[in-house]
């Protein structure tokens, strides 16, 4: 649940701590008092887009902060799946915002904001006068009909995560479907254009690990100078009146001596190993010199040039080539391919059909059981007579499978079910997505609830109805209501009034928390308006009394 907030530099807000409790935290004031800015400023702190015209002054920072109780292990199962830190189940979130930048942060640590969002989806679900005008939207009532069923049935997580994956095999083999019944002509271009190609690339005559080769081969010739001088200075050296000329010489005098003292054929058979070795090293230096042709520069570029237009790495060519082959075989005989190619468009269509009817059947219990639900909801709402459902209309393949739902409502006995659009007031639909939000709750992991504008266009015994509903959800979570209705308010936990004053030339809301007293004067306040008698005060004291007997 919310256990803290702090706001500084936000619009209005000069600096607020706001410290929530469990059950049922109520926020009032008169209009313009800045109770919006509050729920804004929760919404910037779980990753909401930031205005800069939020400011309060540009000159220095805004800061607000959302602390955290996770008690719910699922929730902190999935909040360590994101590498966010639940050892001691709080959970702080962050933003500070200047007038160049925001920074997000969840316990002390930088994350993006869409991360900041993420954990915040985990943590809290805010209902505004946004969210119930999105019930007039077909597409919300499905995704609202997933959400129960999903903590309904554990399946249904898995089974939409299948239709899902089923749709995009079968957009694929789609895809590929229609571009291959193209024309005669336009294959046979492709032809010609493919086997271009891989004749370009075979006739380089690649190897794998070559390229690397050469770079270390033109690495050696950038000094190919520098070695043939030195081979042709070798040569030179050991060659005619050189080395070898020398070595010839000492042969033959040693050799016409040799014959007189036995001891010197040792040294004679020394000097000609050595005039042969000479003999040998003199003619690889020559070949070396003579075959020194360095056409390496020119390999590369043919190689680089084929990187440049299949490929980063010679792999990646020889990858590009056996591509090419293939689709040039398989053009080649294009009549068995479209054969394949439609057999394939066949069984993903079927897996996709399977899946979605799985998911279909799965929506379709789940409605049954909504709408049970939802219609008890809202005959405590004061909706009498009330009949509500859902209707089915399969449409064509979608990620979500392939219905087409709708919630559809009767308001009087006898009266056909239609759509929410068609019959619900503003009035009507904030009631309604109330009693949605109370059955989802049940099932939800979510601790703490937000209501805004849950009030608007109800009063009398219609208000009662909704205000004794949000305590008994606030018995089961935690529940934050901005409400101009005393009926909603007598029945909170902990009562908040906002107001705002001028302190020198500048405007400031402040939020206070209100004792017992403090909340029944407030409550005299919304009941009598501008004259507040002790009548009205009694009136006030009775309302509470009467919440807290009913609580």
């Amino acid at each position: 649940m919310l256990l803290a907030l702090e706001v500084k530099n936000l619009a209005l807000i000069e600096k607020e701590e706001i410290e929530f409790l469990d059950g049922l935290n109520i926020l009032t004031g008169e209009t313009g008092a800045g109770k919006s800015i509050i729920l804004g400023a929760l919404s910037l702190a779980l990753g909401a887009k930031v205005e800069k015209s939020l400011l309060r002054d540009e000159s220095q920072e805004a800061y607000v902060e959302a602390v955290f109780s996770v008690r719910d292990e699922g929730t902190q199962k999935r909040l360590q799946d994101m590498d966010i830190d639940v050892s001691d189940s709080e959970v702080i979130l962050s933003r500070r915002i200047s007038a160049s930048r925001s920074v997000a942060k969840i316990n002390g640590e930088s994350v993006p904001a869409k991360k900041l969002k993420e954990a915040g989806a985990l943590l809290i679900d805010i209902y505004g006068q946004q969210e119930h005008v999105s019930l007039l939207k077909k597409g919300v009532h499905l995704a609202l009909l997933d959400e129960y069923a999903i903590t309904r049935n554990s399946e249904m997580a898995e089974k939409l995560k299948q239709v899902a994956e089923a749709y995009r095999a079968y957009r694929r083999v789609e895809k590929e479907y229609a571009q291959s019944v193209s024309d005669d002509g336009e294959r046979e271009k492709e032809l010609v254009f493919l086997r271009h190609e891989v004749e370009e690339i075979e006739s380089a005559k690649l190897s794998e690990g070559e390229d690397q080769a050469l770079e270390e081969d033109y690495e050696r010739l950038s000094h190919s100078q520098k070695i043939l001088e030195a081979c042709g200075v070798s040569q030179q050296a050991i060659g005619e009146n050189g080395a070898s000329d020398a070595l010839g010489r000492a042969l033959r005098e040693l050799s016409a001596v040799a014959e007189y003292d036995p001891a010197l054929s040792d040294i004679e058979a020394s000097l000609a190993d050595a005039e042969a070795l000479l003999s040998d090293v003199q003619r690889e230096l020559a070949s070396y010199i003579d075959s020194a042709e360095y056409d390496v520069e020119e390999r590369l570029n043919t190689i680089n040039r084929l990187k440049d237009k299949y490929g980063a790495t010679l792999e990646e060519v020889l990858e590009a080539l056996a591509e090419k082959s293939a689709q040039i075989e398989k053009l080649e005989d294009y009549e068995h391919y479209l054969e394949e190619l439609s057999e394939r468009r066949k069984e993903a269509a079927a897996q996709y059909e399977r899946a979605a009817a799985e998911v279909s059947r799965l929506r379709k219990e789940a409605a049954e059981a909504l709408s049970v639900e939802v219609a008890a909801e809202l005959s405590d709402l004061n909706f009498l007579d009330v009949a509500f459902s859902m209707s089915f209309e399969q449409v064509s393949p979608q990620a979500n499978g392939f219905d087409d739902a709708q919630f559809v409502i009767s308001l009087n006995p006898g009266a056909p079910l239609r759509p929410l659009k068609e019959i619900a007031s503003g009035g009507e639909l904030s009631r309604i997505m109330l009693a949605i939000k109370t059955v989802l709750a049940r099932g939800d992991a979510i601790d703490t609830l937000i209501f805004d504008e849950i009030d608007t266009g109800i009063s009398g015994r219609t208000a009662q109805a909704v205000a004794e509903k949000l305590r008994r959800v606030g018995a089961a979570h935690q529940v934050i209501c901005i409400t101009h209705l005393p009926q909603i308010a007598a029945q909170a936990n902990r009562h908040f009034r906002i107001e705002k004053h001028i302190e020198g030339e500048a405007t400031v809301s402040s939020i206070f928390a209100l004792d017992e007293e403090g909340a029944v004067e407030e409550l005299a306040r919304m009941l009598g308006g501008a004259r507040i008698t002790e009548a009205v005060r009694e009136n006030a004291r009775e309302m509470r009394r009467e919440a807290k007997a009913a609580g």
